[in-house]
C-alpha cells in the first residue's frame, strides 16, 4: 500500500510552494537531465559525424561555437527573464499576468533574433576573420552559418517555449521536446553529411540542415503543447499597451541576464582565438573539449533550468526561507557530483579523444583538456547556479556584475596569464584558477546579500 501511494504522489503535479524543497527540486531537474543527455549527446554525434570529415571542417564548426552561441545565449537569457516574471505571477495567482508575459516574450524573442541574425549573416566574414579563422576556412564557415541564420528564429520554440512551461512547474514536457529535436538532428546527421539514396551528400553544410529542420519540429511542437494542452499563450494579438507592459517586465530581467549569458561567447571567443594561436590542431581539440565540457557540465545547466522557476515562485509568495534550503542544498550537490564527474573523465580521456580526432596532435590537446578544466566545474557550477539564483530573485543587475567579473577578471586573464607563461597547459590551468576564485566569491556575495533584511523586506514589497 505504501509503495502505490509513493506512485501515486509521484504521479501528482509538483507544488512548488508545499511540496519538500529537496524532493521537488529532484523531481523537477531529473526530468531535465533527461531530455539534455538525449539533445547534448545528439548534438555531440553531430560533432563527431564533423569530424569525420577531416581536421578543416572540424575547425570550421568550432569557430562557429562563440557566434553561434551569442544568438543562443541571447534566447536563454530571455528565457531567463520570461521564467523569473512568469513564475512569480504565478507564485501570486496570477495566471493572467503570466500568459500575457509569456505571449509578449514570443513576439519580442522571434524580433530580437531575426534582427541579430541578419546583421550576422552580412559580416560573417569580417565576424570570422576577427575569431582568428584563416581564408581557406571562410567557405566552410559559410557553407554552416548561412543555414544556421536563416532557421535561427525557430529557437524561439524551445528556448523561450519551454521557458514558459518550466516556470509552471513542468519540466518533463520540455525534457521529451528537447529529445525529441535531438534525436531528429542525430538521425538525419548522416544521412546530409555524407549522402543517402537521392540526397546528395553536402558536407558540413548538410549538418546545419539537420539542425534546422530539427528546430522547425521542435518549435512547431512547443506551439501546440503550449496553446492546445497548457493554455500559456494566447493565440490571438494581445493590445499594444499589455504587450509593452508585459516586454517592460521581462526586459527588466532578461536584458541583464542575456548581456551575461552574452559575456559567455565573447569569452569563449577570445579563449578560442588563444588557441588559434598555437594552429588548427588546438582550435580543434577546445571544440571537442568545449563540446564534451557541456555534456559533463548537463547536471548544472539541467539545475539552471529547474531552480530559478522554483525559486521565483516561492519569492513570490514569499517564502524565502524555501529559497535559501533550495540554494544550499543545490550547491552541495552540484560540487560532489562534478567531482565524481571528473573522475569518470579523467580515465576516459584517452579514449574520447581516440574517437573525435584522427591525428594525434588533436587527440593529445582533447586529453589535455580533460584533464585539467573538468576539476573545476563543480566551482563553475556554484557560479552558474548563483547568477540564476540573482536572476530569480529578480536582481539581474548582481548576477550581471558577477559574470563580468567571472569572465573578465578572474577566467579569460588568467588563462591568458598561463598561456604567456606556460604555454598551452598554462592556458588551461589559467583557466582553471579563474573557476576556483569564482565560486567563493559568487557563494560567499549571495549568503551576505541573501542575509540582507533590507534587501528581503524591498525586494518582497515591490
Amino acid at each position: 500500500m505504501t509503495s502505490i501511494k509513493k506512485i501515486k504522489n509521484n504521479k501528482q503535479p509538483i507544488n512548488l510552494l508545499k511540496d519538500p524543497v529537496g524532493n521537488t527540486i529532484k523531481r523537477m531537474t531529473i526530468p531535465m537531465i533527461y531530455g539534455m543527455i538525449l539533445l547534448m549527446t545528439f548534438n555531440l554525434v553531430d560533432t563527431f559525424f564533423v569530424s569525420m570529415l577531416g581536421t578543416q571542417p572540424l575547425a570550421a564548426i568550432s569557430f562557429t561555437f562563440p557566434v553561434t552561441f551569442t544568438v543562443i545565449s541571447l534566447m536563454i537569457g530571455l528565457g531567463i527573464g520570461t521564467s523569473a516574471v512568469i513564475a512569480k505571477f504565478l507564485g501570486r495567482g496570477d495566471h493572467e499576468s503570466a500568459k500575457n508575459s509569456a505571449t509578449a516574450a514570443l513576439y519580442m524573442s522571434a524580433i530580437v533574433v531575426i534582427i541579430l541574425s541578419f546583421i550576422g549573416y552580412l559580416y560573417t566574414d569580417e565576424l570570422f576573420t576577427l575569431l582568428g579563422a584563416k581564408q581557406s576556412l571562410l567557405p566552410l564557415i559559410h557553407e554552416y552559418m548561412d543555414i544556421w541564420y536563416l532557421g535561427s528564429v525557430c529557437l524561439i520554440g524551445p528556448m523561450i517555449g519551454n521557458a514558459v512551461l518550466r516556470a509552471s512547474g513542468d519540466t518533463k514536457t520540455p525534457s521529451i521536446v528537447m529529445g525529441s529535436s535531438g534525436l531528429i538532428n542525430a538521425v538525419l546527421d548522416p544521412i546530409f553529411i555524407f549522402g543517402f539514396g537521392p540526397i546528395p551528400a553536402m558536407g558540413i553544410e548538410g549538418a546545419a540542415i539537420a539542425s534546422l529542420i530539427s528546430w522547425i519540429v521542435g518549435f512547431l511542437l512547443i506551439l501546440i503543447i503550449l496553446t492546445k494542452q497548457k493554455n500559456l499563450i494566447h493565440t490571438h494579438f494581445i493590445p499594444m499597451k499589455q504587450l509593452m507592459i508585459s516586454c517592460r517586465g521581462i526586459l527588466k530581467i532578461g536584458l541583464p541576464a542575456a548581456g551575461a549569458n552574452m559575456l559567455t561567447p565573447i569569452a569563449a571567443a577570445i579563449m578560442t582565438a588563444i588557441a588559434a594561436s598555437y594552429g588548427e590542431s588546438a582550435v580543434a581539440g577546445f571544440g571537442v573539449g568545449s563540446r564534451i565540457e557541456s555534456i559533463a557540465s548537463l547536471v548544472v545547466l539541467a539545475m539552471t533550468m529547474t531552480l530559478p522557476p522554483f525559486i521565483s515562485q516561492n519569492f513570490g509568495a514569499g517564502n524565502m526561507e524555501r529559497v535559501e534550503q533550495a540554494y544550499k542544498t543545490s550547491i552541495k550537490f552540484i560540487i560532489f557530483w562534478q567531482i565524481l564527474i571528473y573522475m569518470v573523465l579523467v580515465i576516459a580521456a584517452p579514449l574520447i579523444a581516440s574517437v573525435f580526432a584522427k591525428e594525434k596532435e588533436v587527440a593529445d590537446i582533447i586529453v589535455l583538456f580533460m584533464w585539467i578544466l573538468p576539476l573545476g566545474y563543480g566551482l563553475q557550477g556554484v557560479v552558474i547556479l548563483t547568477n540564476s539564483s540573482f536572476n530569480a530573485l529578480h536582481k539581474p543587475i548582481t548576477a550581471l556584475i558577477l559574470s563580468i567579473i567571472r569572465l573578465f577578471i578572474c577566467y579569460v586573464p588568467l588563462a591568458y596569464l598561463g598561456s604567456y607563461l606556460y604555454g598551452l597547459h598554462g592556458f588551461f590551468i589559467g583557466a582553471l584558477l579563474g573557476n576556483l576564485v569564482m565560486a567563493f566569491i559568487s557563494y560567499r556575495l549571495f549568503i551576505k546579500q541573501f542575509n540582507h533584511d533590507e534587501f528581503i523586506t524591498k525586494e518582497q514589497l515591490s
